[in-house]
C-alpha cells in the first residue's frame, strides 16, 4: 500500500471512529484532531519522498474496478497534486482545533457528526487530486459534493438549505456534462486502440491527436465542469451564497481547497488532453478570467457581509489563476499553481480570523464593527497579516505567485494582463478597506458597543459602553501561528514549492507542444 493511499483512507477510518463517538463531543473532537494531525505528519515523508525530476506520476497504485469497460481504481500524484494534498492536510487540523473558538454548531447538532463529515471531505478531496482514472475522477468529483452539502445544509447559517442546494446542483450538473465528454474520449480510445479505457495517460496520448473540432467539443464538457468549480464568471453565483452560509471551518475548505479542483482540472485534464482546443479557445477563457477579476473586485466593494466579501475577492483571484494557466507560458503556469497554494493559505487564514471576529461580535455585518484593534490588538495584527498576504505584499507568500503570473502572461497576453492587474489593485484596496472599517478608528458598531458598562468594560461616554471582548486565546494563536510562519516563510523562500511544481508544469507545456 502506498503512502498516498494511506492518506486517502486514514480520514475515512477516522470519520468512522468519530461517528461512533458522537455522543461525547469532547472525545470526538480530540479523536478527529488526532487523526488530522497524523495525516499532516504523514505529508512530511510524502513530500520528502517525491522526486520532482522523476516520473510524472508517483506513488501510483491501481486495481481493477470495472474491467469490462477499462475502469480502474487508480491513484498517483504529480507535483501539482502534491501541493494541494499538502495544503488540505494542513488546513483540516487547524479547522478542527479552531472550531470550538470560532463556530457555534446549531442546536441539536453534535461535534462528532460535524468532524466526521470534515474528515470524509478531506479523504474525498485528496482522492480527487490523486485520481489517475478519468471515470474514477468523475465519480469522486460528484461524491465529494455530498459531505459538503450536509456541512453547509446542516451546520450553516439561516439560509443554509438554499445555499447547499444551489452549490450541489451547480457542481452536479457540471459533472454530468464532464461525464459526456469523458465518454466521448473513451469512444475515441476504443476506436484507436481497439479497446476502451479511462486511463488518464492513455487518453492524453490518444485524444490530443484528434481534429481540433472534435477536441473543442470534448474540451467544453470538461471546461464547464471546472469553470463552475473554480468558479469563473458567469458560473460563479453559487460561491457567495455557499461561503456566506457555511460555518467558518467549512468556508475555509470550500474557498481554500475545493474550488482549486477546478483550476487543477484545467491543468490536469483540459490542457494535456485537448491542447489544440485549449489554445483555440484561450481568448474566450481569458476573457472570462479577466471579467472575473474585475467583476469580483467591483462586487466585493458593495458587500455588507464579511464572508461574502471574501467570496467575491476570491472570485477575482480565481480569475487571475485562470489567466496564468491559459497564458501558456511556463512562468505563468508555475505562478498559477503556486498561487493555488498561497491563496489557500492567505484566504484560509483570513476566513479564520474573520470567524474569530464574528465569534466575538456575533455579527457578520461589516458596519457592526469599528476600532476593534483597540480592544483586540493581537487579533487586529493577525488580520492585517492575512490581509497583506491576500493583496500579495512583497515578503508574503502570494507575492512571488502574482509576480510570476504577471511576468509570464504579459509576454503572450499583454492586454488581458494589464486589465487583470487593474482589477487586482481594486481587490487589494478593498481588503485594506475591510481592515480599516473593522479595526481602525474609534470603537463603534452594534457588535462592540453595549447599552451599559459592566465588569471588564471600558466606558466612553461619547460612544456608549464597550462590550467585554477578549483578545485571542492561546488556542486561537496556536491555530493561526502555522499559517503566519508559512505566509512569511514562503514569502522569503518559495524555492521548495517552486522546485516541486515546475517539472509538472513543464510536462503540461510539453503536452501542448506535442499536440501541435
Amino acid at each position: 500500500m502506498t503512502l498516498l493511499l494511506v492518506l486517502i483512507l486514514l480520514p475515512l477510518a477516522g470519520a468512522i471512529a468519530v461517528t461512533a463517538l458522537r455522543s461525547n463531543d469532547r472525545v470526538a473532537t480530540l479523536t478527529a484532531l488526532g487523526v488530522s494531525v497524523v495525516e499532516l505528519l504523514l505529508i512530511i515523508p510524502l513530500w520528502l519522498g517525491y522526486e520532482p525530476r522523476g516520473e510524472r506520476i508517483q506513488q501510483a497504485s491501481s486495481m481493477d474496478w470495472i474491467p469490462n469497460f477499462g475502469i480502474h481504481i487508480s491513484f498517483g500524484m504529480d507535483g501539482i497534486a502534491l501541493v494541494m494534498i499538502a495544503v488540505i492536510a494542513l488546513l483540516v487540523p487547524l479547522i478542527i482545533g479552531g472550531t470550538a473558538a470560532i463556530d457555534k454548531l446549531p442546536k441539536g447538532r453534535s461535534a462528532g457528526g460535524y468532524f466526521a463529515l470534515i474528515l470524509v471531505q478531506q479523504s474525498l478531496t485528496i482522492a480527487v487530486f490523486a485520481a489517475t482514472d478519468v471515470f474514477l475522477f468523475y465519480v469522486l468529483f460528484e461524491i465529494m459534493l455530498i459531505p459538503m452539502y450536509f456541512l453547509i445544509g446542516g451546520y450553516g447559517g439561516p439560509n443554509r438549505q438554499y445555499a447547499a442546494v444551489k452549490f450541489f446542483l451547480y457542481s452536479f450538473l457540471g459533472g454530468l456534462i464532464m461525464l459526456a465528454s469523458a465518454i466521448g474520449a473513451y469512444s475515441m480510445a476504443s476506436d484507436e486502440l481497439g479497446q476502451g479505457t479511462f486511463d488518464w495517460a492513455t487518453l492524453v496520448s490518444v485524444v490530443r491527436d484528434a481534429p481540433t473540432g472534435t477536441q473543442i467539443w470534448l474540451f467544453l464538457g470538461f471546461f464547464l465542469a471546472f469553470a463552475i468549480k473554480a468558479p469563473l464568471v458567469p458560473l460563479h453565483t453559487w460561491l457567495p451564497d455557499a461561503a456566506g452560509q457555511a460555518p467558518i471551518g467549512v468556508a475555509v475548505l470550500l474557498v481554500g481547497v475545493l474550488d482549486k479542483v477546478g483550476t487543477f482540472g484545467f491543468l490536469r485534464y483540459c490542457i494535456p488532453m485537448f491542447p489544440d482546443a485549449s489554445q483555440a479557445l484561450a481568448p474566450l477563457v481569458l476573457t472570462l478570467a479577466v471579467a472575473g477579476v474585475v467583476y469580483g473586485s467591483m462586487l466585493a466593494a458593495g458587500q455588507s457581509d464579511m464572508k461574502r466579501f471574501i467570496a467575491y475577492v476570491s472570485i477575482a483571484h480565481f480569475g487571475f489563476i485562470a489567466l496564468g494557466i491559459f497564458a501558456f507560458t511556463e512562468q505563468a503556469q508555475v505562478g498559477s499553481v503556486s498561487y493555488m497554494l498561497n491563496h489557500s493559505l492567505a484566504t484560509g487564514m483570513l476566513i479564520l480570523v474573520i470567524g474569530m471576529v464574528i465569534a466575538r461580535g456575533g455579527s457578520t455585518r461589516i458596519a457592526d464593527y469599528g476600532g476593534m484593534a483597540k480592544v483586540t490588538p493581537v487579533l487586529g495584527g493577525l488580520f492585517f497579516i492575512a490581509g497583506l498576504s491576500t493583496l500579495s505584499l512583497p515578503g508574503t507568500n502570494s507575492f512571488i505567485s502574482e509576480f510570476l503570473v504577471l511576468l509570464g502572461s504579459f509576454d503572450t497576453r499583454p492586454v488581458f494582463t494589464i486589465v487583470a492587474t487593474l482589477g487586482l489593485v481594486l481587490a487589494a484596496a478593498y481588503v485594506l478597506w475591510l481592515y480599516q472599517r473593522i479595526f481602525q478608528g474609534p470603537v463603534r458598531g452594534d457588535a462592540l458597543i453595549g447599552a451599559g458598562g459592566g465588569p471588564g468594560t471600558a466606558v466612553a461616554p461619547e460612544i456608549g459602553a464597550r462590550k467585554s471582548i477578549r483578545d485571542l486565546s492561546k488556542v486561537e494563536i496556536g491555530v493561526l501561528a502555522p499559517m503566519v510562519v508559512l505566509i512569511i516563510g514562503l514569502g522569503f523562500y518559495p524555492k521548495p514549492v517552486l522546485d516541486t511544481i515546475t517539472p509538472s508544469v513543464e510536462a503540461t507545456m510539453s503536452a501542448v507542444q506535442e499536440g501541435n
